[in-house]
C-alpha cells in the first residue's frame, strides 16, 4: 500500500500526485509543496532552531523540557461510519502524555460503536496511544520535530519569498 509523502497516512484508493510524490489529499499535496521548499533550509539553521526548541520550554504548560512530538490517535464510530486520526502536538512528555491518555479515553468510549472498522480501529488506536505513553524519553529530538521545525521555518518565510 501507498503512504502519503506528507502525513505518512496509508491510502488506499485514488490519492494525488505531483512532481513532490504521492499524497491522500489535496491539503497534503499542498503541504507537499512547502515541504519540497523545506529542503532548501540550511541544515546548520534547522538544527539550531531545533535544539533550541527541544530544550527550550513546553509550549502548553511553561515546563521544562524536553519538548518534541508527541502523537496521539482518536477513533469515533456510529453504525456504518467511523473516522479515525492522528494529532502531532509539539510540548513535554508530560503533556504529550495527557493527550495520549485523552485520546485512548475518548476512543475507548466512542470508538466501537460502528460496524466493522469501529470494532477493528478502536483497540488500534488505543494500543497507538498506550505504545507512546509506554515510550521512553529520548535525549534527542525525532525526526517529527525536525520536520515540523523546517515547515515552520518554510512557512514564516514563504510570505516574504511569494512578495519578492
Amino acid at each position: 500500500m501507498a503512504k502519503c509523502d506528507y502525513c505518512g497516512s496509508t491510502i488506499l484508493f485514488g490519492g494525488k500526485r505531483d512532481a513532490n510524490g504521492r499524497f491522500c489529499n489535496q491539503k497534503c499535496q499542498q503541504g507537499g509543496a512547502l515541504l519540497a521548499l523545506s529542503r532548501q533550509v540550511p541544515d546548520a539553521e534547522v538544527q539550531q532552531q531545533m535544539w533550541s526548541i527541544h530544550q527550550g520550554v513546553c509550549p502548553k504548560c511553561k515546563g521544562s523540557g524536553p519538548v518534541d512530538v508527541h502523537l496521539s490517535y482518536k477513533v469515533w464510530s456510529a453504525l456504518l461510519i467511523t473516522r479515525f486520526s492522528s494529532q502531532a502536538q509539539v510540548s513535554c512528555r508530560s503533556c504529550g502524555m495527557k493527550s495520549q491518555a485523552a485520546a485512548a479515553a475518548f476512543s475507548l468510549a466512542l470508538g466501537w460503536w460502528g460496524f466493522p472498522w469501529g470494532l477493528i480501529m478502536t483497540p488500534i488506536q488505543i494500543g497507538r496511544n498506550v505504545h507512546g505513553m509506554m515510550r521512553s524519553e529520548s535525549s534527542t529530538p525525532s525526526p517529527q520535530l525536525e520536520k515540523t521545525v523546517r515547515m515552520s521555518m518554510v512557512a514564516k518565510a514563504a510570505p516574504a519569498m511569494a512578495a519578492k
